[in-house]
């Protein structure tokens, strides 16, 4: 084989990766979409004469930038800093990963190399859930978010079940290319396709068991359809503010529990000492008073000042006369009709978009970072997930912000902490009316299936819906339109196996790829010899 066809090869991976994506794939291309990468190492690996080990990392790239630029190219509506950085260094560290599996398969040899290819990858995407550098999106068990008759099982396994699936797949549909063709083969790769979907579809049914609970809450959901690149910054907040509860009245009446408005829908200057002078929450509370069942949850963009005794954080921002510190937070509100008002910080900021990754390196650029609610540099964040109850306690709902939705693992925090409903608020307009706010909506899909849980999701532009605990998208609104929904959610208080042992997956593959890693160097330093 030559080396142009190799680099063909790495196109027709990436474009394989790309066209099974969704919103408007064809998942079947994601079960053999990695074979061309495959036979490019198998080639490589053949022939070390003929090509050097360079060329697995190279084709990789391509073939992973092809993906990457393909399926999240819409990122540079919100910020274009924050495209090429996920773009260009998700690509990057993709091919690093498949370089690292040639460099060790070259020593342990084909018996365990493609174990260590999915042991690695797995490693990759569940290392890649951290606090710094970290993009998920493009995880491979992320493209069933609109297959999920197929991935139902997703509450016993999370998204690495499905990565785990697609590469074993691969791996075995690769070894017919290379390797002696059995029938026992051919039986054992079969079966691997039908009975994980076979199961789901077992989960399904009866129809009727995700609708049983300890209770159930009336819910409205507001979508304002504030444009968060003009109107946002141009309107005063008093007017926003009074737009969103024009569209709530429209639905709300004294059986409602809650009303949930989308991230940042407040943009007065609130300072968290001072709430009780808040014009914005005060004007929620009149709204609330003649509602006693009622409780708003609603975002906002909010800061904190530092007092000379309190520690200062590592994001904190000097005031402009030099005198103090202060952090900023993209904030949860819930205003209840006790007056009560419980306070959530989003805790996954977005690289690149909401903070500078690596601070303690890159603190001198951190005013690049653009926050999608229009302030500069990097947020505030609080380490630990907070729910918020009602005054009874007969809910206590997940307070999920934007990108937070993407993380399986960190949703299950929440319901772990009681909650037995799920809100995701979010404001999707910095994308445009493109596949990324869908992308986002159909993520939340997996975390229903995940936790078994009610999510009720308000987007500023939408897409705003209702989601079941089996991933079914219910009263979805159009986007760009304002628009409000009612309806009622189930209570569940039951734990899955998923979100009582999380990205148990993740640490199996970390723990496999470390031994075959040792097991590598043991060979290359003669201390065993290669089985």
């Amino acid at each position: 084989m030559k080396k142009y066809q190799l680099y063909l090869l790495s196109i027709l991976s990436g474009l394989l990766l790309a066209f099974a994506w969704f919103p408007h794939g064809w998942i079947a291309l994601l079960f053999f979409a990695f074979i061309p990468l495959l036979l490019i190492e198998h080639t490589v690996f053949s022939n070390p004469d003929k090509f050097k080990s360079r060329i697995v990392f190279f084709t990789a790239y391509l073939s992973f930038f092809t993906w990457n630029i393909l399926t999240t190219w819409w990122l540079k509506n919100a910020s274009w800093g924050g495209a090429a950085m996920a773009i260009v260094l998700n690509s990057l560290f993709m091919a690093l990963v498949f370089l690292f599996f040639h460099k060790v398969k070259k020593r342990i040899g084909q018996k365990w190399g493609y174990l260590i290819f999915i042991s690695l990858w797995i490693t990759f995407e569940f290392l890649y859930h951290g606090d710094q550098i970290t993009w998920t999106w493009l995880s491979i068990g992320n493209a069933f978010a609109d297959s999920t008759s197929l991935i139902q099982w997703y509450e016993y396994t999370g998204i690495l079940g499905g990565s785990l699936w697609v590469l074993t797949i691969n791996c075995l549909l690769f070894s017919l290319l290379t390797a002696e063709r059995t029938k026992n083969k051919f039986i054992a790769i079969a079966s691997l396709i039908l009975l994980p979907i076979l199961f789901s579809v077992f989960l399904l049914y009866p129809k009727d068991k995700y609708e049983k609970g300890i209770g159930q809450q009336k819910v409205v959901i507001v979508q304002p359809n504030i444009d968060p690149y003009n109107e946002k910054f141009t309107g005063s907040y008093e007017q926003q503010l009074q737009k969103m509860l024009d569209l709530a009245s429209l639905k709300v009446d004294s059986t409602t529990d809650y009303v949930i408005f989308p991230e940042t829908a407040l943009i007065e200057d609130i300072w968290e000492d001072e709430l009780e002078k808040s014009k914005s929450l005060n004007t929620i509370k009149k709204f609330i008073v003649p509602f006693p069942k009622l409780k708003v949850i609603i975002g906002a963009a909010t800061a904190k000042a530092y007092r000379q005794t309190e520690d200062i954080s590592t994001t904190a921002r000097k005031f402009s006369n030099g005198e103090g510190y202060y952090d900023v937070f993209n904030t949860a509100f819930q205003v209840d009709s006790r007056q009560q008002i419980q306070k959530y910080h989003k805790s996954k900021l977005v690289p690149g978009v909401e903070q500078m990754p690596l601070q303690f390196i890159f603190k001198y650029f951190e005013e690049f970072a653009l926050e999608m609610g229009g302030t500069t540099g990097s947020l505030g964040s609080q380490t630990y997930r907070t729910v918020f109850n009602s005054s009874d306690h007969s809910a206590i709902i997940a307070p999920i912000i934007c990108y937070e939705s993407v993380y399986g693992e960190f949703v299950t925090d929440y319901v772990k902490k009681g909650a037995t409903f799920i809100s995701i608020i979010t404001n999707d307009g910095w994308w445009g009316n493109t596949a990324g706010h869908i992308q986002h909506l159909k993520l939340g899909r997996l975390r229903a299936i995940e936790n078994r849980r009610w999510i009720a999701r308000s987007a500023n532009t939408g897409i705003s819906c209702f989601i079941d605990p089996s991933g079914e998208i219910l009263q979805a609104t159009d986007y760009w339109v304002p628009a409000v929904i009612s309806g009622s959610v189930t209570l569940k208080n039951e734990l899955t196996f998923y979100t009582r042992f999380g990205d148990y997956i993740g640490r199996v593959a970390m723990y496999t790829a470390f031994l075959l890693i040792i097991y590598s160097s043991l060979i290359r330093f003669k201390i065993i010899k290669k089985s």
